[in-house]
Formats: structure tokens, C-alpha cells, sequence
């Protein structure tokens, strides 16, 4: 199979796995919910907590991923891989076609309303209180979220095109780089994010690690 990215696997699975969380995260729910917390709460702490969720979901999927590649005959994987990037593909382009030109502005919402349910009940005095609130909402968003199914189907390909160490790597490297942006100028970001145009570009990545899989399972 050929990598979208050259080189080893360690290289391919980190170029790659790289540039679909941060496609998938920019403008994801989860992205405005560390932005709008660090509007009112310490940025750091509010890193702590969200990349401290990101991360635990991340070991999750990436275990749900191998999981499922190690249960099946090995000669089933690349065709497994190439029926969910392409299908995942396909499905992010379709739904990049019926979205609203607002996509951003309600995912922005959506994230408000469920901080401002969460601090009615519980005011935040300490730094543990932050991280912990961070923590939790994020978690909580980030199941079933795009971004998990993302690492999960990355984690189905043969570990010869995609290693642990570089699929790890690329994804909390993504997870890392867009938390940042959020909580240090996701106020500027936010009102610029094309949600219709990232879903297209995730989209097209898909299908072209389908089109890899589906290459390496012919041969």
C-alpha cells in the first residue's frame, strides 16, 4: 500500500494522522468549547484539562482501532481499511454538501449552552475545578465525535503502512496544536473557520487513504 505521506510508516502514520485531526478539530465542537473557557478562565488550565480529555479518548480509539484489526484474518484488513476510509470519505463530503453556511456559528452555540448548563450548577473558584470541568465536557463531547472515528479507521490500517508510535504521535501532536490555538487565539480563528471547506478537505483525504487501501488490498 502507498502511504499519502513517503517514507517509513512511523513518518507516513504521523504526516497523516497529523493533518486529519487537525482538519477534523478546527471548528469542531470541541475546539469552541476549550476557546469560550479560556475567555473566562485561565488559558493553561483550560489546556490542561481539554488535552488531558483529547488524549484519553485518543488511547481509546486508537485501542477500539487495533482492537478490531487484530480480531480479523489478516488478509481482511486493507479491505476493511479501504471500506471505511472511502465510506467515511464519501460521508464527509455528503455532509459537507448539506451544511448550513453557519456550521461553525451553531457549533459555537451548541458548546456555550453546554459550559453555561455546567457552570450553573457548580461555580469554578480553583484550577482543579477548570481542568476537571475542561476535562469532562470535552470527554464527553469528543465520544462519537468525527474526530474519534477518525483515529479509530486510521488505527484499522495494516500496521506496516501505519504504525503505533507515528499514529500516536500525529494525533496528540493535532489534538496538542489545535487545543493551543483555541485557548490562545481561538476568538480570532473561530470567526474565520470555514466548517463546509474543512469537511470537504477531510473528505478528500479519506478517500485517498481509501484509494491506498484499496490498492493494497488488490496487490
Amino acid at each position: 500500500m502507498t502511504a499519502p505521506y513517503p517514507g517509513d510508516p512511523t513518518l507516513a502514520a504521523f504526516g497523516s494522522s497529523l493533518t486529519a485531526i487537525t482538519l477534523a478539530e478546527l471548528g469542531d465542537k470541541t475546539f469552541f468549547m476549550a476557546l469560550i473557557l479560556a475567555v473566562r478562565h485561565r488559558a493553561r488550565w483550560v489546556f490542561i484539562g481539554a488535552f488531558g480529555a483529547l488524549t484519553a479518548v485518543t488511547l481509546i480509539s486508537l485501542g477500539l482501532g487495533y482492537g478490531l484489526r487484530e480480531l480479523l484474518p489478516q488478509a481482511v484488513v486493507p479491505w476493511l481499511a479501504a471500506v471505511l476510509f472511502l465510506g467515511f470519505g464519501i460521508k464527509l463530503l455528503l455532509d459537507a454538501q448539506g451544511m448550513a453556511s453557519n456550521a461553525a456559528e451553531e457549533e459555537a452555540e451548541e458548546a456555550e449552552e453546554v459550559i453555561n448548563a455546567a457552570e450553573t450548577r457548580r461555580p469554578l473558584t480553583t484550577a482543579w475545578a477548570v481542568i476537571w470541568e475542561a476535562f469532562g465536557l470535552v470527554f464527553i463531547a469528543e465520544l462519537g465525535d468525527r474526530t474519534q472515528f477518525t483515529t479509530i479507521f486510521m488505527a484499522t490500517a495494516p500496521a506496516k503502512v501505519f504504525s503505533f508510535a507515528g499514529l500516536l504521535a500525529g494525533t496528540l501532536l493535532g489534538h496538542a496544536l489545535v487545543t493551543w490555538l483555541a485557548v490562545g487565539a481561538g476568538k480570532w480563528i473561530g470567526q474565520r473557520v470555514n466548517e463546509r471547506l474543512l469537511y470537504r478537505l477531510s473528505g478528500a483525504l479519506f478517500l485517498v487513504f481509501g484509494l491506498a487501501a484499496l490498492k493494497q488490498a488488490l496487490a
